[in-house]
């Protein structure tokens, strides 16, 4: 199980992460920035890849995401780069700010990673906005309702509308303090929930439309993380990656052909 397989891409090896991006590449639309190209797979499911070209028209990285309802305010502070790709990045923010762009005002900090991190520009910060925040589930352990999630014994017990940024902690552990990691604890309500198909590949997954502390999120699973039967009102709670779009954020389409990929697929 993996972030992709939450989204229902089941991708083991290099062949099937191959064959995935053939079938992606045709469905595909092409974002250009000066560090190099996004090409962006979208599917009636919400499940999106976001594959990156860097300027010597290599593939930089593959990275999943959902097309989610949430919406949350939040006060970025700072932006991050990542190691692993010149396309890759995050954000520092805090979550609820009461007064725009203080994020002193706000609830809490925590990290997000952005697909498509280089489309966003130049941020001053600190800057208020919304965003559309998936949560990719690493663990996860759903409740009937919050009577059954009170009663339910463990050394820490949190509010069932919680929210912990773990992947500052981590970082400060790993002396990385520069480079905090996008994961968080954390506990909400489930507003609604579906079992959805990749119609990419056929496999399912859960969406699950969460209200925690501090706003809403998509919370998407690989069904096999999914032991308990999922009810409305009921409490989920878990570990996850999170990952970010700025909301209304427009990117203009490159209709210049996608060549590093037709080279590759040889159309």
């Amino acid at each position: 199980m993996s972030n992709f397989s939450n989204v229902g891409f089941n991708i083991g090896t290099e062949e099937e992460l191959y064959e995935v991006l053939r079938k992606a590449y045709p469905k595909s639309k092409q974002i250009t920035t000066n560090q190099g190209d996004y090409l962006i797979y979208t599917d009636g499911s919400g499940a999106q890849l976001f594959i990156q070209s860097n300027i010597r028209e290599e593939i930089a990285g593959v990275n999943p995401h959902f097309s989610g309802k949430s919406r949350r305010k939040v006060c970025l502070t700072n932006a991050i780069e990542r190691q692993e790709s010149e396309l890759d990045g995050a954000f520092h923010a805090w979550a609820d700010p009461v007064n725009p762009d203080d994020p002193d005002t706000g609830i809490y900090p925590f990290v997000f990673d952005v697909p498509d991190f280089r489309t966003t520009g130049n941020i001053k910060f600190p800057q208020t906005v919304d965003i559309q925040l998936a949560a990719f589930a690493q663990d996860i352990l759903l409740f009937e309702n919050e009577d059954a999630y009170n009663n339910h014994s463990t050394e820490v017990k949190f509010a069932s509308k919680s929210f912990v940024p773990s992947g500052l902690f981590f970082s400060e552990e790993r002396n990385t303090p520069g480079r905090p990691e996008a994961t968080a604890m954390f506990t909400g309500s489930i507003l609604h929930f579906e079992k959805k198909k990749n119609e990419l590949t056929g496999d399912e997954f859960y969406w699950f439309f969460t209200d925690t502390l501090g706003g809403l999120v998509d919370v998407v699973a690989d069904v096999r993380l999914v032991e308990e039967t999922p009810v409305v009102n009921g409490i989920i709670q878990g570990q996850f990656w999170l990952s970010g779009q700025l909301y209304g954020h427009v990117t203009k389409e490159d209709t210049s052909g996608k060549s590093f990929l037709k080279r590759l697929f040889g159309k």
